[in-house]
């Protein structure tokens, strides 16, 4: 845990998709006056629900969830957003003497929270649109001009250049980690993983997903960022009679399993996390330190 406090002031719980998360935050939230902050980039979009394992109502009206169904699938969202929210929910948390809890797989989310991320400030389309349209040399002509400072930049390299001038050579900043967090990983074997995640998209299936996809692909197409998350952009094929039911399962396992990695690798780079192969440990030990 990070140093400053002796009790947690900030429970976070992070790990693989379908490492058992939900389920362990769900028991602490109830057992220690908690409230979930959902740290997912799909569960935030109303209307995509099974295939993004969203708590469910029953769930929801049990332990109260902050940063879900807070955008449609046209507005987007992204980190600096979520900064935003989840710290604004932190705080309120706080505030009325509860135990705010950061769930999900979403690392840089995560990290955006604990480490106060700076982010470079965002563009219109328009405005990046004209700077693509100009050549490298003529990025660099621009920058020169403005009086941006291109060392450290691969200047071969045009989408880094044309963040360096739309930051107006400001660089993103990073912090030392949030004090009085506590930081629980998950992490079940890999054979354990692939089972969890071959039932968790058979149950998918099987309450409607489905249907679902052919509703949201039919109200809002396939371009949508929402419609692009794991769950979802698997069954174009399918619903173009390119590959069958089966196949569009084994696809979203597949995909699944691939994320997981990748969640992996990013949460194994903070050094200030315990990691538990069950929910089991993880909840005795998440009780030691709250009950400290």
């Amino acid at each position: 845990m990070a140093s400053g406090s002796s009790r947690p002031e900030l429970l976070v719980i992070v790990g693989e998709t379908a490492s058992g998360k939900s389920d362990l935050a769900l028991k602490i939230a109830k057992a220690y006056r908690g409230e979930i902050i959902s740290a997912d980039s799909w569960t935030v979009y109303r209307g995509f629900d099974i295939g993004t394992g969203k708590p469910t109502t029953t769930q929801q009206k049990a332990v109260k969830h902050h940063l879900i169904d807070v955008r449609e699938a046209t507005e987007g969202f992204n980190a600096p957003m979520f900064k935003e929210l989840a710290e604004k929910a932190i705080k309120d948390i706080q505030r009325r003497g509860k135990l705010p809890m950061l769930v999900g797989g979403t690392g840089l989310y995560i990290d955006s929270v604990l480490f106060d991320f700076g982010f470079l400030p965002n563009v219109t389309s328009k405005e990046r649109a004209k700077l693509n349209a100009v050549t490298i040399p003529g990025l660099i002509e621009l920058a020169r001009e403005l009086q941006i400072d291109l060392s450290g930049i691969d200047t071969r390299n045009k989408r880094r250049i044309i963040r360096a001038i739309e930051a107006k050579g400001e660089k993103p900043t990073k912090k030392e980690m949030k004090t009085g967090t506590l930081i629980v990983g998950l992490q079940p074997g890999r054979e354990e993983l692939r089972r969890r995640v071959e039932e968790r998209a058979m149950r998918m299936i099987h309450a409607g997903l489905e249907r679902e996809v052919k509703d949201l692909a039919g109200k809002y197409g396939w371009g949508v960022e929402p419609m692009k998350g794991i769950g979802y952009r698997e069954w174009q094929p399918y619903f173009e009679g390119k590959q069958s039911l089966e196949q569009t399962q084994e696809r979203i396992v597949s995909s699944t399993m691939n994320l997981a990695k990748r969640q992996r690798t990013w949460f194994k780079r903070n050094k200030d996390m315990d990691w538990f192969s069950s929910t089991e440990e993880a909840y005795n030990f998440i009780k030691l330190q709250l009950n400290n």
